[in-house]
């Protein structure tokens, strides 16, 4: 990989309802002929990777948002076979998956694919997810989460790579632990976690190759962007750092901001204040919050192709990113339309490359 080459992938919508929550977008079913569609484009059109969330239940609202959902490992698996370049990124919780299983299961993967998996880590969660399947422990702490995870991921990097595992863990207890084959990937799958805590950039900076951002404005990213670097180099390592961009184009800057409106106009407030419960804002304070939150959640560049291109470079420099996520309101025009602008971006970074010091 060149030395400044940036990560594009897509978020697929393995939810229905995509990443806007709204009434008046374009129909996302969260279903599998959906999800293989934008996958296969996204191979086409030489997107670096795709992923997919893992989630168990939805927020409810006008649009149910969310109730209807793929399980991620094995819809990865499935899109692993319809794509021959682009990686594979599945989604997997520590707290409800056995390191074991999840070693296996992440191998499996990556034999299917010939060496393009990789492995979303999720420490946290939200608790009526687990809740509802006896899955949730009021005991364990955000601190203890992360210990949780911790284990888990040093386990299953083990069993990647040792003929036998034994420990004897705070959480994990494994005697003899054997997993074969091996991964195909060299040195390993790829790993990825998100989370913006110090604990969580520590986390992602001892075990991770990537870790994606968030935040409320550009600078919010920009400044969690360097201290997920700062604590990559007090732990003498690396990390990249991506973030999410929601896509939203037409054929004039004035109409996407037209489309941009109808989404916003038609937001689904039920949806969102179940969402923002989920987070664990206090009731009284849910209905304010969620009349403020936009439909669009993420990071949303609009306009033309042009102006969306302009948008993402400019995005990429504020926050000093290394990839973005991609996600849309309606996947195939906007895969198809990003086919289009990607080679410009491509160039863009590779002319930067050469600059002069």
């Amino acid at each position: 990989m060149l030395p400044n080459h940036k990560m594009f992938g897509v978020f697929l919508p393995i939810a229905n309802g995509g990443w806007i929550i709204s009434k008046n977008t374009p129909t996302l079913d969260g279903l599998y002929q959906t999800n293989r569609e934008a996958a296969i484009i996204a191979d086409q059109i030489g997107l670096d990777f795709i992923m997919s969330m893992s989630k168990f239940r939805g927020f409810g609202g006008e649009t149910n948002h969310w109730s209807t959902s793929m399980e991620s490992m094995t819809m990865m698996a499935g899109l692993a076979e319809v794509t021959k370049n682009v990686k594979v990124w599945a989604t997997m919780h520590a707290l409800l998956h056995n390191p074991g299983v999840v070693a296996k299961m992440v191998t499996t993967l990556d034999h299917i694919s010939n060496g393009r998996a990789g492995l979303n880590i999720v420490a946290g969660a939200y608790r009526e997810e687990f809740s509802q399947m006896g899955a949730w422990d009021e005991a364990l702490t955000h601190a203890d989460r992360y210990a949780l995870t911790e284990e888990w991921i040093t386990l299953i990097k083990r069993l990647w790579s040792e003929e036998s595992v034994s420990s004897d863990g705070r959480f994990f207890q494994f005697d003899d632990c054997q997993s074969d084959p091996k991964p195909i990937s060299k040195p390993r799958p790829d790993l990825i976690a998100a989370g913006q805590s110090d604990r969580g950039f520590r986390f992602s900076t001892t075990h991770a190759d990537a870790c994606f951002i968030g935040g409320r404005s550009v600078e919010e990213r920009a400044g969690l962007s360097q201290r997920a670097r700062e604590i990559a180099a007090e732990n003498n390592t690396t990390i990249k750092v991506c973030s999410m961009c929601t896509v939203i184009h037409d054929d004039s800057d004035a109409k996407a901001e037209a489309l941009l409106q109808r989404f916003e106009d038609g937001k689904d407030l039920g949806a969102i204040s179940a969402q923002m419960k989920s987070w664990g804002l206090s009731a009284e304070n849910v209905a304010a919050a969620a009349h403020k939150m936009s439909a669009s959640q993420n990071h949303t560049v609009v306009g033309s192709p042009q102006t969306c291109r302009e948008k993402i470079e400019q995005y990429v420099e504020d926050c000093a990113l290394d990839g973005v996520m991609l996600i849309f309101p309606d996947y195939k025009a906007g895969l198809e339309m990003f086919g289009d602008i990607l080679p410009k971006l491509r160039g863009h970074y590779a002319a930067e490359s050469h600059e002069p010091a």
